[in-house]
């Protein structure tokens, strides 16, 4: 079968570079965001956030006429539900975000119809949309009533990208799919083959969902062991870039590189999906979780500390030493923000030294306001490291990597290894 309109719930980081790349390859792509301002920047051909090759992309599809924004869903052969599934209360997944769209698209759904959840879930979410919609539906079957003979299909298709690779990596990467039923299996992978060079692999909708929270709690326990090991590195004056470097020559040794913390819509929140529904037997995943969730706070202290060297060789008191946090989002040479421990860093900081803070962050024009409210000045990069105290490195952004410190006079906190 061959999709020839669809429509995407959701244009966010993975939302709208989705939609895009389906408008590429010839489906007439609807993108519907509740976010105004995102609306109208799409359909002018131009993107609100940061992802390379995406922007060319969008004015390309908007000006063909393959790829249009609204805040309203329109009927398609197929529905993708590509919207946020963050906490709310003590890590409990808050899922009111699918829900919202299932009542959007309830509306115009028809007999046929094929919808996808890509939004990263719990175990058993996709199961829950399919109940949604059919509370929202009653004159439709779905697949818990009528199995392979339900008017619409349902099933699960998580997203696998990197940001900052993410056009190319939708192309290329495999996709996993996990049906409701094999029919509703084999129609997602009918839409995702419009497009995937990698495979299209099938399974049910509960090993879909569990497959995307296991690669990024894997990553989550890989970055944990190395953020231990930098703090126990530093208690016992190791280099711990050097120890890393020296391990991995074994050729069965592959130890991630550590940071401050761990951020993103990923990894800092997936892990916590699996503890949350079943407490008592993720053990390691939960303690890596609080290892990293934990290192922000280190780094804190370890500011702390600079502060009163610099106070001591400054001559100035504590209330007057400025500090430069280098980097806000979660990862190197992108704008994303989201659950980013440089952030938080940055946040707190600013509560225990107020008017001391400045943060440089290339890749965004304007601070979230949370950080304008705490009086923190996003400046330049050279103003940073002529006229800062303290300069902490919180993200290897390229800008910082070519940066020379030599002249400057700060005590620095580098939590990325790249001025040792």
């Amino acid at each position: 079968m061959r999709f020839s309109k669809i429509c995407v719930i959701g244009l966010g980081y993975i939302g709208l570079p989705t939609a895009t790349v389906f408008a590429q390859h010839g489906v007439n792509v609807v993108g519907v965001d509740v976010n105004k301002h995102a609306v109208e920047t799409i359909n002018q051909g131009k993107i609100h956030i940061i992802e390379p090759d995406l922007e060319q992309a969008v004015a390309q599809t908007v000006a063909q006429g393959s790829l249009k924004a609204t805040m309203t869903p329109e009927a398609a052969e197929a529905f993708l539900v590509c919207v946020p599934t963050p906490f709310k209360g003590e890590y409990e997944p808050d899922l009111s975000y699918i829900q919202a769209a299932c009542q959007s698209i309830a509306p115009v759904l028809q007999k046929g119809n094929l919808v996808v959840l890509e939004s990263t879930s719990p175990v058993e979410t996709t199961e829950q949309m399919a109940k949604w919609l059919a509370e929202y539906r009653p004159d439709l079957s779905f697949p818990q009533q009528k199995r392979e003979d339900s008017d619409i299909r349902v099933a699960h298709c998580p997203e696998r990208v990197l940001p900052g690779q993410v056009m190319r990596e939708l192309i290329e990467n495999d996709r996993i799919i996990g049906g409701l039923t094999n029919k509703c299996s084999q129609a997602a992978a009918n839409l995702y083959r419009t497009f995937v060079k990698g495979e299209c692999v099938i399974t049910n909708a509960r090993t879909a969902e569990m497959s995307k929270l296991t690669e990024n709690s894997f990553r989550d326990v890989n970055i944990a062991f190395a953020n231990e090991l930098s703090i126990i590195c530093d208690k016992l004056n190791i280099d711990v870039w050097e120890l890393i470097a020296l391990a991995n020559r074994h050729p069965r040794v592959n130890i991630l590189q550590p940071g401050c913390g761990v951020g993103g819509h990923c990894i800092a929140v997936d892990p916590w999906f699996i503890v949350h529904k079943t407490p008592d037997l993720a053990k390691i995943i939960h303690t890596a979780r609080l290892v990293n969730d934990y290192k922000p706070q280190w780094v804190i202290g370890k500011v702390n500390e600079a502060i009163i060297a610099a106070s001591q060789k400054t001559g100035k008191g504590v209330a007057d030493i400025k500090i430069a946090c280098l980097g806000l989002s979660f990862k190197a040479d992108i704008d994303d923000l989201r659950e980013s421990p440089a952030l938080k860093i940055t946040a707190q900081l600013a509560d225990k030294y107020p008017n001391q803070v400045w943060a440089v962050e290339p890749n965004v024009t304007a601070l979230p306001q949370k950080l304008i409210d705490k009086n923190i000045e996003l400046v330049a990069l050279n103003q940073a490291l002529q006229q800062a105290d303290v300069l902490v490195l919180l993200v290897e952004h390229k800008e910082f990597k070519s940066a020379s410190i030599t002249n400057s006079n700060a005590v620095v906190v580098d939590t990325k290894g790249i001025w040792k």
